[in-house]
């Protein structure tokens, strides 16, 4: 495809905004001194959330010669502000866009991509938005913080004819790759078990854990717009822990370890059980909230929790170290460990055991982000799709509801989307959104 014709393509299958109220950018990068990929060719991207994961993220895409990052937004004046000086030092300029409203950064027509890697609660009406611009989305895990709002991106999706890849970069390496074709292949014999570890005894789990503060209301920093960072979940009055890193705790903002990396260890698990397209049909979970009561923290630890899976195959999970998945067969077991992708097994000589060419191949990826903009440019389903990252998020929530409803045993009907007979929990799926926001 020429390049006129490949930046024709992209801006035909846009739904992109105008932006003639918009300043123009034009990057002084924009002749490219020293690249080997025209202007015409690179994939022009702005990124939302700058914060850790945010700036991470980012600065993966700025390695690529074949993308152009030309700007930032973050609530957070000073989140934004670094982003932008990683761009324009990457680009020898100063030309990196900076915003406060993410609306504002999608109305820029020339935009092909973004990063969403806001705090969770943002995720879903993020992305929406970015697909409903004609924005190609790079979403970090879990996709969404219910599953309302992932059924909603993933229809975004598909109706907007977007490419999202969720942040569920585990699946990308390939020692777990090669450990899913090992067990889809039948190397250990048949896969009754998948066993899920979710250690939650790290520095900042036992920092929320024991932590018995009365966290009382603060003056909101300069250059932090907290009522935009709420957004649509209930109003609450700024305190510095609630915000920034911390908010994974608080069940308004995340889920608690259980999206946090349990949105990488559960989604191997579905990788390996070749269950992509669904999710288990029933849940049952226990946890314990923190040890020391508090007025902020409200999500749980010290996981034990089973899944069942229409084809009979068992989930379960605890707190046990070290974190990762283990597969369980008749024959045999491999273990993944996240992160890092390690492998071990009952028997090491399963681990070089060799895929046949009619067997079932599940590919190889070039890097998460790699696959990402290769998607772009093809129109192809990346490895974690928004129908990957949806069905991965659903396991994690409805863990999350069981525990909520002391251990409940849901029954959930993947096709319809449902928690058969249980009304309470139903409205669990979804939560009240503070006006103005809506789904």
């Amino acid at each position: 495809m020429k390049s006129m014709d490949r930046r024709h393509f992209l801006k035909s299958v846009s739904a992109g905004i105008a932006a003639a109220s918009l300043p123009s950018i034009v990057p002084s990068s924009a002749i490219g001194a020293g690249e080997s990929v025209p202007p015409s060719e690179r994939i022009v991207m702005g990124c939302i959330g700058v914060g850790g994961q945010g700036t991470h993220n980012m600065r993966a895409f700025l390695g690529r010669r074949d993308v152009q990052v030309i700007s930032v937004c973050d609530v957070d004046a000073r989140h934004r502000q670094r982003a932008a000086g990683h761009v324009n030092s990457r680009y020898q300029n100063r030309d990196c866009a900076q915003f406060n409203d993410f609306r504002e950064l999608l109305a820029n027509d020339t935009v092909d991509a973004v990063t969403v890697c806001t705090p969770d609660h943002w995720h879903g009406l993020a992305s929406i938005a970015a697909a409903k611009a004609g924005k190609d989305i790079y979403c970090e895990k879990p996709l969404t913080n219910t599953v309302a709002e992932g059924r909603a991106v993933y229809d975004a999706v598909k109706r907007y004819g977007r490419v999202l890849q969720t942040g569920s970069h585990e699946r990308s390496r390939p020692n777990a790759r090669l450990a899913c074709e090992l067990v889809r292949n039948g190397r250990i014999g048949r896969l009754h078990t998948i066993e899920i570890n979710l250690p939650c005894d790290q520095g900042h789990h036992m920092a929320v854990r024991n932590d018995p503060s009365i966290h009382r209301p603060m003056p909101i920093p300069d250059g932090f717009d907290y009522n935009f960072w709420l957004g649509h979940c209930p109003d609450a009055p700024y305190t510095v822990k609630r915000c920034h890193f911390s908010w994974r705790f608080v069940l308004d903002h995340g889920g608690g370890e259980m999206t946090d990396r349990g949105a990488h260890v559960i989604d191997l698990g579905q990788l390996g059980n070749g269950t992509d397209d669904t999710t288990p049909i029933s849940y049952q979970a226990t946890g314990t909230p923190p040890e020391t009561p508090s007025n902020l923290w409200n999500t749980y630890f010290n996981y034990n929790f089973e899944c069942m899976y229409a084809n009979g195959v068992r989930m379960i999970g605890t707190s046990d170290n070290p974190r990762g998945v283990k597969f369980v067969g008749d024959d045999g077991w491999i273990f993944i460990h996240v992160h890092g992708g390690n492998l071990r097994a009952s028997d090491t000589n399963i681990l070089r055991e060799k895929i046949g060419p009619d067997e079932i191949r599940i590919g190889r990826s070039p890097g998460h982000h790699a696959d990402f903009i290769n998607c772009i440019k093809s129109r192809g389903e990346p490895f974690a799709s928004a129908r990957i990252g949806h069905h991965s998020a659903v396991i994690c929530h409805l863990l999350n509801i069981s525990i909520q409803l002391g251990g409940r045993k849901l029954k959930w009907d993947p096709q319809k989307g449902r928690i058969i007979a249980d009304d309470q929990a139903n409205r669990m799926l979804a939560r009240p959104m503070r006006a103005p926001w809506s789904l």
